[in-house]
């Protein structure tokens, strides 16, 4: 067996690397798979080999638990028996044993963004008997940073999430137990508690709910019991917009748009039904993309390509969304069990600093203090606060805006760039961010608006990227508002008041109203806008 570090790379001030088998190979180990001894029937060119597979954390020695990818030489996945597979992977408590088999076999083996990934290849001969211990080596510790990550899409047993949570090293999993097709409670009492404690610090809920119908999907979180949703077929009636407000009765409750293209966004967002939305998505994947929007609004091809053009527009929609003065916190999800992730490959960072519980999870995603990320790993400042923060000043007054950031990726990053106002304004290549220590360029601002900071890797198959959450700035007591941003939604509301065509007029009228609030609501920001 041949096994590789992946690239892994800690770029703090100061500045600290650390290079594998993208840039030159390190930690190389050799295991060699003897057959057993002479005597072998001649049919034992056909025996399956015995392969067991441990795995420790480099720095204490002790076992964890880690996700595996292995293919055979025609690139079948390998699962692993009583395990959680899912699609190309299977998680496994710190050991595995194997029947695999005679021939070659490639792998990568993680335990999510924070540790450096290992890869390689091994044999397996007839009869063979043997094992391996592999060390996983964490390069950066988010949480010791106070970031806590979460993953707000997940359609995995229940029963599976300890083990799927230790394996990404995952500490906030709500878990998708009722939606349009089905719910798990339908015949049996609601869980008690709801809420699953792993490890002390790690918490998974087993009241999520998802409603995906014509308008889009719609992620519910933290409420007492789920919502009587329609089946999936009923595509348009009864409105999505009319359950969002039955949740939004409830204290506590927490309500995310899974994506930002959904046609039913802008209403939601319109009628203040929106906690968060979802900027990384399941249709960025691991190992690839999915390349359209589903039943979403479209995307221009030409100026949004594949393979990332879906990631770029969901982007260009959000920022959309805050040049109309509005302040919603971006969110991520995997939808695993759905689409091909593991958990925990789309996730959210939430700054709790050293108090982390559940409460105080959900209150900072609130609160904005976020970075989503699905490779890089940044850990963000700007003049020593977290994003959410709403910086004042007073009319005719500039502000500078100072940027601290530490940032850890696995794979190549080009440049860091920050976002003001929708616009790039800087783009600071890594040898620019190394020779500042990890400081970027500072950011005037004299009239009100935001700015975030996002990190793009190189990856040619998919959209693998950082944002952070946006910072806020006010001058005097005038918001931003974009003609433009503002416009851009109206249009939006009006093609899709277009398209509803209900074949009951009351129906038809119950649906239209909830479009004509939001109409109103665009109109009176193109109206009011205070920026072009």
């Amino acid at each position: 067996m041949t096994d590789h570090d992946k690239m892994a790379c800690q770029l703090p001030a100061p500045v600290l690397w650390g290079r594998g088998s993208v840039l030159g190979v390190a930690g190389m180990i050799a295991v060699v798979l003897s057959a057993r001894a002479a005597g072998l029937e001649p049919t034992s060119l056909q025996r399956r080999g015995e392969f067991e597979i441990r795995v420790v954390d480099a720095e204490t020695g002790q076992p964890i638990a880690a996700n595996l990818f292995i293919r055979d030489a025609r690139g079948r996945p390998v699962k692993a028996p009583r395990l959680p597979f899912w699609k190309d992977h299977f998680a496994f408590p710190g050991s595995v044993v194997l029947e695999l088999r005679p021939g070659r076999y490639t792998f990568e083996m993680e335990r999510g963004p924070e540790y450096k990934l290992r890869s390689g290849e091994f044999v397996i001969k007839p009869g063979a008997s043997d094992n391996t211990e592999v060390s996983l080596e964490r390069f950066v510790n988010m949480r010791q940073e106070g970031w806590w990550s979460g993953d707000l899409h997940i359609h995995r047993p229940p029963d599976d999430m300890p083990l799927l949570m230790l394996a990404q090293d995952l500490h906030v999993a709500p878990v998708i137990t009722w939606w349009n097709e089905t719910t798990a409670w339908k015949d049996k009492p609601l869980p008690e508690p709801a809420l699953i404690t792993v490890d002390n610090d790690r918490f998974y809920q087993l009241l999520a709910g998802e409603d995906e119908r014509g308008g889009g999907a719609l992620l519910y979180f933290n409420l007492p019991r789920p919502l009587d949703l329609p089946a999936g077929t009923e595509r348009e009636y009864p409105p999505m917009s009319r359950f969002a407000e039955l949740a939004r009765q409830q204290p506590g409750g927490h309500i995310d748009i899974e994506k930002p293209f959904w046609w039913d966004m802008p209403v939601w967002v319109a009628l203040g039904l929106a906690d968060s939305i979802g900027l990384a998505h399941n249709h960025l994947r691991r190992d690839g993309m999915t390349a359209n929007e589903a039943w979403g609004k479209p995307r221009d091809r030409m100026f949004y390509p594949p393979p990332r053009g879906t990631g770029y527009w969901s982007q260009d929609i959000y920022y959309h969304l805050l040049n109309c003065g509005l302040r919603i916190p971006p969110s991520a999800g995997s939808g695993s069990g759905v689409l091909d992730n593991p958990v925990g490959y789309n996730r959210v960072y939430v700054h709790c600093g050293d108090t982390f519980t559940h409460e105080a999870w959900w209150e900072g995603l609130r609160a904005g203090r976020v970075v989503v990320t699905n490779g890089p790993l940044l850990r963000p400042l700007v003049n020593g606060q977290l994003p959410g923060h709403v910086f004042h000043a007073a009319p005719g007054e500039t502000l500078e805006l100072s940027i601290q950031l530490n940032l850890a990726v696995r794979e190549r990053v080009d440049y860091l760039e920050v976002v003001q106002n929708g616009r790039v304004v800087q783009e600071v290549r890594l040898e620019e961010y190394r020779h500042r220590r990890g400081k970027l360029p500072p950011v005037t601002c004299d009239a009100s608006g935001w700015l975030l900071v996002r990190a793009v890797t190189a990856n040619p198959r998919t959209f693998r990227f950082a944002s952070t959450g946006p910072w806020y700035v006010e001058v005097g007591d005038q918001l931003r508002i974009s003609r433009q941003s503002a416009q851009f939604f109206l249009d939006w509301v009006n093609e899709r008041a277009a398209q509803l065509k209900l074949a009951d007029a009351e129906q038809q009228a119950e649906v239209m109203g909830y479009l004509d609030q939001a109409r109103a609501f665009w109109e009176q920001r193109v109206a009011t806008a205070t920026a072009e």
